[in-house]
C-alpha cells in the first residue's frame, strides 16, 4: 500500500453551534466561508461565544485527512508549525496517538485555532487564527520528510505562501510522488485564482474540490467543472453534498452517491472524504471505489461535531474497507 505525506496548517479547531445567522453578521463572516483573523478578533470571537457548547479538537484541514488515513490504518506523515504551548502539545499528541509521524517546527507564536461556527442548518463558516502555522516556511521543508512516501497531500489554505507551495511540490515531484491538492474554500480560490492555476497546471494530479470551489475555479456546474478539471489533472473529483460527488479519470465519468445519514455538522466532510478516496487510491482500487470509501467516511464525521469520527465507529468502517480490498483481491485473481 502505497504512503500519504500531507502538509497544511496545524491548528485547534473549536466547534461551537450557534442559534442563528445574526453573530455571523456581526463578525462580518461570510456564510459558508474561512476567513483568516488576527489574534484579537479571535479572542473577541471566543469571548463573544462562551456561553455556547464549545468542543476543542485538533484539526486544521490537511491533518484531518492524514488523521483520517491514519485511522484507516494507512503510512502516513504530516509536516506542520505549532505553539510552544500546551495547545501544540495536544495537536502532536493526538497525530501521534493516530499513528501519523509528524514533522512539526516549533514556533514561539501561540498555536493557531480554527473557530468553526456552526449554524442551525449545519453549515459551517470558519473564523481561523494560524498562529504558528502560518510560519512554516519554504525553509523548513527538509526533503528527508518526504523518503518513503508515495502520494503528497496539499491543503489549498496554503496557497497564500506561493513559495512553501512550489517548494514542496518541486521536492515531492522529485522524489516522484504522487501530489494531491484540496482547494479547500472558495473565498481562497477567488483570491488566490491564479496561483491555483499555476500549481494545478504544473503539479497537481489529484484535485478535490467541492461545488463552489469548483465554479470558481471553472465558471462551470459540477458535471462539467469535473470535466473542466480533467484537462489540469490525471484524476478530477467535484463533491456535491447531499447529491454525491462526480468523479473522472481519462475517459471515465461517473457519480457517486452519498450516504444516507442525519448531518450534525458539515465540518471535516470534505477532509474525509479525501481520506477515504486516497486511502482507496493508495490501495489501487478503481475510481468508483475511491468515490464510495470518500462518500462513507465523509458520511460518518457529519454525523457528530467536529471533524473526527468517533473511535467506536472505525472498527465497523474498517470491517467495510477490507471488503472493498477483498474484492479486489478476488478479481484479480
Amino acid at each position: 500500500m502505497k504512503k500519504i505525506l500531507g502538509i497544511g496548517n496545524a491548528l485547534v479547531d473549536v466547534m461551537t453551534p450557534i442559534t442563528d445567522d445574526k453573530l455571523l453578521e456581526e463578525f462580518s463572516l461570510p456564510k459558508g466561508s474561512m476567513q483568516l483573523v488576527d489574534e484579537k478578533r479571535s479572542n473577541l470571537i471566543k469571548s463573544e461565544t462562551v456561553n455556547f457548547k464549545r468542543t476543542f479538537s485538533p484539526g486544521g484541514s490537511a491533518a484531518n485527512t492524514i488523521h483520517g488515513l491514519a485511522m484507516l490504518g494507512a503510512g502516513t506523515g504530516f509536516i506542520g508549525s505549532i505553539g510552544k504551548d500546551e495547545t501544540g502539545d495536544i495537536f502532536e499528541a493526538e497525530m501521534k496517538r493516530a499513528g501519523v509521524k509528524t514533522f512539526l517546527s516549533l514556533r514561539d507564536s501561540i498555536t493557531g485555532t480554527a473557530i468553526a461556527l456552526i449554524t442551525r442548518d449545519k453549515e459551517r463558516t470558519f473564523a481561523t487564527h494560524l498562529g504558528a502555522a502560518v510560519e512554516l516556511d519554504a525553509k523548513d521543508l527538509d526533503p528527508d520528510f518526504f523518503n518513503g512516501f508515495d502520494i503528497f497531500y496539499l491543503e489549498g489554505y496554503l496557497i497564500n505562501n506561493l513559495p512553501l507551495v512550489e517548494s514542496a511540490c518541486k521536492i515531492a515531484r522529485e522524489k516522484n510522488m504522487t501530489i494531491a491538492l484540496d482547494l479547500s474554500s472558495y473565498n481562497v480560490v477567488e483570491a488566490y485564482l491564479n496561483d491555483f492555476k499555476k500549481i494545478v497546471g504544473n503539479y497537481v494530479d489529484v484535485i478535490f474540490a467541492n461545488e463552489d470551489e469548483a465554479r470558481v475555479f471553472t465558471g462551470l456546474a459540477p458535471e462539467e467543472a469535473v470535466k473542466k478539471l480533467s484537462e489540469y489533472c490525471s484524476i478530477s473529483v467535484v463533491k456535491i453534498g447531499p447529491a454525491g460527488s462526480w468523479l473522472k479519470k481519462g475517459e471515465e465519468l461517473i457519480k457517486v452517491d452519498s450516504m444516507p445519514v442525519r448531518c450534525l455538522d458539515t465540518t471535516g466532510a470534505g477532509d474525509l472524504y479525501a481520506s477515504g478516496f486516497l486511502y482507496a487510491y493508495a490501495n489501487d482500487l478503481d475510481l468508483e471505489k475511491c468515490g464510495i470509501l470518500g462518500s462513507m467516511l465523509a458520511g460518518n464525521v457529519i454525523e457528530v461535531v467536529g471533524a473526527k469520527i468517533k473511535e467506536d465507529k472505525w472498527p465497523v468502517i474498517k470491517k467495510y474497507v477490507s471488503i472493498l480490498t477483498r474484492d479486489k483481491s478476488n478479481e484479480e485473481n
